[in-house]
Order: C-alpha cells, then structure tokens, then sequence
C-alpha cells in the first residue's frame, strides 16, 4: 500500500476527512485535479451560512427552536417518499445530521476556532403554511470569515499534516478509474495534468502529461457534484420542474463537473436521486467574471416585487427568500412563460440598499476579513448599499434604474430580445400593492410577509426595509434587476450508510470505498431530500466528512488490532 487511505477531492469534506484521518495517526493522500491555488473547493466561495438549531445565538435573539421542531421542518421540507430504496438511507442521515446540528455541531466548530455573526438570518422561509416546506424560525448562521473561515482551519491541518509526512498533497492528479481487485476497491489511477498557475475558480488545462497509479486500503470520493455541467445538470433535470433553461449562469467553478459520480458508478457504487437538485432564480451574470458563465445569486430581503417575463407579479410562495424550488418550478412550468430564461425583480433604492446580499466570500469583504466594525458601518449604519451591491448596480449587465416606471420599463426592454414588458400594466401592480400601505392591515401576502420578517430584531436590523411604497420618490431611484437560474448544487449521488460506506446495487457496502460531501448527496445520497433549509451544504460537508474520517479511522485501528492479535 502507498498510503492508508485515499481521499479524491480537495474541497471541504474532502479537507475534513483528511483531518480526521490524520489526527488519528493515519496516512493519507489527497488528490485533486486542480491545482494548490483551488485547496478547498467551493466552500471556499461560499457565503458561509450554517445551520444551528437552537444555537446561542438564537436564545440571545428570543428566537424559540428545538430539536423537534427542525426535524418536523427537516421533514415537511424533504418530502421523502423512496423510504424502501433511494431514500432509506438518506432519511437516517438526515436526523443524523439534525441532531447533529442541535448538539455538537457548535462546540467542535468553536473547538477549530469558527466563529459567527450575532445575528441569525431567516433564510427559505418556504411554503407559507405550517406543515410546508421551510424554516419555521431564523435558522441561517454567518461564520467570520465567510466559507474560507469554515475551510480555514482544515485546510491549515492538511498543511501542518504535509509537512509532518502524514498527509500527501497531490494536485493536478485526475483520477480516472477506481481500482477493483476481488470485488474491493484497492487504489486509484488517473492522469497527471500540466502544472498550470490559472487563479482559483479559473478554468484549468486538461493536458496530460504522463499517468499514476497509487493504492490505500480505503477510498473516499468527496469530489463535489455537477453544478459546473449544464450538459449534466439538463440531462438529470427533473419532469418536475418543467424544461430545463436554454442558458443558465454557473454558481460554482467549471471544475465542478459530476466526473466522479460516473466513475464511482462504474467501480459497482450505486447512484440514487439524480433527479434532485437545487438551483436558484435569483442569479445574475458577474460582472467580473472568473469562470465561465459566472453567476453571483442575490440572497434577497423580502420586500422587491417578483415578475415573471411577461411582466406578471409571481405567486406565492414564490417571493423573495421564501421557496426557491417552488418559484424554479413555476418559472419552468407556466407554459407562456417556460420559453423564456428570466424572470425580474422590481424594487427601489432604499429596498436594495437594505436588502440585497450577493453570496459568496469575494462579495463580502467586511465579513470575509473579519472586520466587525466594518461590517457594522456598511450593514447596519450605512445609508447606502454595501459596496460590491453598488458595483452590480453600476456595473452589472443585469441591472437598470429609473426615475418612472415607463423608463424603468424601456430599460428592462432593452435587456431581451424582445419587449416583452407593459409599463401601463407594471404600473398597475405597483400602485395597488402600494395602496395596500395606505392601511395599517392589507390582504397583500407579501406586505404581510415583511411585517412578519420586521418582527425579528436579527432581520429588523440587517435584512428587511420598512415598509413603504414602491414608487415613493423620496426611496428612488427604481431599479429593475433581470434574473437567471443559477446551477448550484445536486441533491443526490452515491448512496451510503450511516459509516459513509459506499453501498453497491445490491444494498451491501462495497468493500474499500466511502463516499461524503455532495458526491454522497451529503450523506446517504441524498439527506435533503427534494428542498434545503438552507446553510445545510456547507454543513453537510462537514458532517459527512468527519462521518467518512472517523469511521475508517475505526475500521482500520480495528484491523490493526486483528493482525497483532493473530500475530
């Protein structure tokens, strides 16, 4: 054997799985296709939201959750319903993972020096009724230093480790193949890319300059999902949610290609739930784009107004924050509509520079760098929107603002290849959900919405405007932001038990090889379900990695055991 085990991916479970494994005195090797620049993956790009339940920081906010009622949410949202086969394993992870998230989760975290924000944000508020899909209670943490303070001090343990000879760092190594021998799986093989000095998130050569071939007692595939593949990402997309878009923008680096899965599959793994996945409406092109079709996702507030293409206020539950896959759905599905790739937000100055967040660290920078004081200037005390807002406002391709909607209109016009849009009838929306302000009660579901958000001093503070008319002219000016479906993340992929053992198709695990992270559905192929509560991705990779590290540290201390026994 070269080393113990082999961990294929350099992303956060991949980087927690190694952690585990090394801290308990085992030698591993970690392979990438990328190079050192990408160590971390996409968590790294991540706004670095984590789901707690009933965390401090909620008990310190009067916000009242437990155990039992994530899991009821858990629940309603995951809609399981392949509890005989493809979701027999995914639903074990998932109250796994809840309790997980209702225990320990915060104190091994706060052991490796994670920190977050004092606030709690209401992220997918979901369905609008109790028993339906979404958080019941603000449940979305903010770590310091956004998705690199969560990979941070893992990724600093591979280094510590590398130098210490417990930890083999290989980058630019494609892994091509799973090696089987006698129905186990025993090594790898791959191709060894020129170097290339590309900047994280650029696309990279794929020339390859000579092979390999490397053996361990155990194989761990954390090789992320598909959201980079559109060609796969269409090939999966579900009846369900109606046709795929003809284009989308790309949340996650064109590395992100699903390869893995395939050749996972191929070594006898069995994958479930590839119908699954989780795609936003709210995405944007970058206006500084690092990889290809780069889209930013606006993680919106309440209060904009939803139209689709035709100019149509959206139904509910489809509003801002509250049920992505039921508005992707709804855009995908209403016939006049599915032919075209966007639908608009409609909102005014005052709205976006409360409201709008983009995600990602590179759009954080007070939270990225730690900077407290910062972040409370730009957020909480600004007048304005925070300074990477202001640059898509500026320089954004998907953005346009007006003094009247009629010019707002032409605007948005411009933006498609047709005009598609009345100004008479955006008009009309507009003045009557202003009119339902001139009341202190409406019928209007969303006005109630934000009363509700208001409610709660975490989003009272940072996250949600009071409320006020539209077209008031002291709020000006209007803005209309053109929308696309952002790929993101896949929901299935290779199904394990409760160990991160890969299970073969006749349900039995297959002998040397695990799985974590989204190549493993984030544990069990599949522990979301069809909906994320949100701040679970980042989450799950940790879970199912330290899940994945843990379990073959105990296999093989175990193993060992036996040989000194017989001998």
């Amino acid at each position: 054997m070269d080393v113990d085990v082999i961990v294929v991916g350099a992303g956060l479970a991949g980087l927690v799985t190694a952690h585990e494994l090394t801290t308990a005195g085992h030698r591993v090797a970690l392979l990438d296709q990328e190079n050192a620049a990408n160590l971390g993956g996409q968590a790294w790009w991540s706004f670095g939201g984590l789901f707690f339940v009933d965390s401090p920081e909620q008990r310190r906010l009067r916000v009242h959750d437990s155990l039992e009622l994530a899991w009821r949410d858990w629940q309603n949202s995951a809609g399981f319903d392949r509890l005989d086969d493809e979701d027999s394993w995914a639903v074990r992870w998932a109250r796994a993972y809840v309790e997980f998230a209702a225990g320990e989760k915060r104190s091994w975290l706060d052991g490796h020096g994670v920190t977050f924000l004092p606030t709690v944000g209401w992220a997918e508020r979901g369905g609008m009724r109790a028993d339906a899909h979404g958080n019941s209670v603000p449940r979305f943490h903010v770590a310091w230093g956004t998705g690199t303070g969560i990979v941070k001090p893992f990724a600093e343990s591979a280094r510590r480790a590398s130098t210490t000879g417990s930890l083999d760092l290989h980058h630019r190594h494609r892994v091509d193949e799973l090696i089987v021998e006698g129905g186990a799986v025993v090594g790898v093989r791959g191709s060894l890319l020129e170097p290339d000095v590309a900047v994280r998130g650029a696309p990279s050569s794929r020339v390859v300059i000579g092979d390999f071939e490397m053996r361990a007692q155990a194989v761990v595939v954390t090789s992320g999902g598909i959201g980079g593949n559109h060609e796969m990402v269409r090939k999966f997309w579900p009846e369900r949610l109606g046709t795929p878009p003809t284009t989308m923008v790309t949340g996650v680096p064109e590395h992100v290609d699903g390869r893995m899965l395939d050749i996972a599959e191929s070594a006898g793994a069995r994958l479930v739930n590839r119908d699954r996945m989780w795609h936003y409406t709210e995405g944007v092109a970058n206006w500084d784009a690092i990889w290809p079709s780069h889209g930013i996702r606006i993680l919106p507030g309440p209060s904009s107004m939803w139209f689709d293409a035709l100019g149509r206020r959206l139904p509910d539950p489809c509003l801002p924050g509250f049920d992505t896959l039921s508005t992707l759905r709804h855009l995908r599905t209403t016939p006049d509509i599915a032919v075209y790739d966007h639908s608009w937000f409609v909102l005014n100055q005052r709205i976006i520079a409360k409201e709008f967040a983009l995600s990602g660290s590179e759009q954080n920078p007070d939270i990225t760098s730690g900077g407290r004081m910062a972040m409370v200037r730009e957020r909480v005390l600004g007048s304005g929107a925070p300074a990477p807002v202001q640059a898509f406002i500026d320089k954004g391709v998907d953005f346009v603002t007006a003094s009247t909607v009629e010019e707002l209109v032409r605007k948005m016009n411009g933006l498609t290849d047709s005009p598609l849009l009345d100004a008479a009838a955006v008009r009309r929306q507009i003045e009557a959900r202003d009119a339902q302000l001139d009341n202190a009660y409406c019928k209007d579901s969303q006005i109630m919405a934000i009363r509700n958000s208001r409610g709660f001093i975490g989003e009272r503070l940072g996250r949600t405007a009071a409320l006020g008319k539209i077209l008031d002219p002291d709020d000006g000016p209007l803005i209309g932001v053109k929308l696309h479906v952002l790929t993101r993340k896949s929901l299935g992929g290779i199904q394990t038990d409760l160990s991160s053992r890969v299970l073969g198709l006749d349900g039995q695990p297959v002998d040397g090889l695990y799985a974590a992270g989204e190549a493993a559905g984030f544990g069990g192929g599949g522990v979301h379900g069809y909906n994320s509560l949100e701040g679970t991705f980042l989450g799950g990779c940790l879970f199912s990695g330290r899940t994945a590290g843990r379990a073959i540290a105990a296999a093989l201390g175990s193993r060992r055991a036996a040989v000194r026994e017989n001998a």
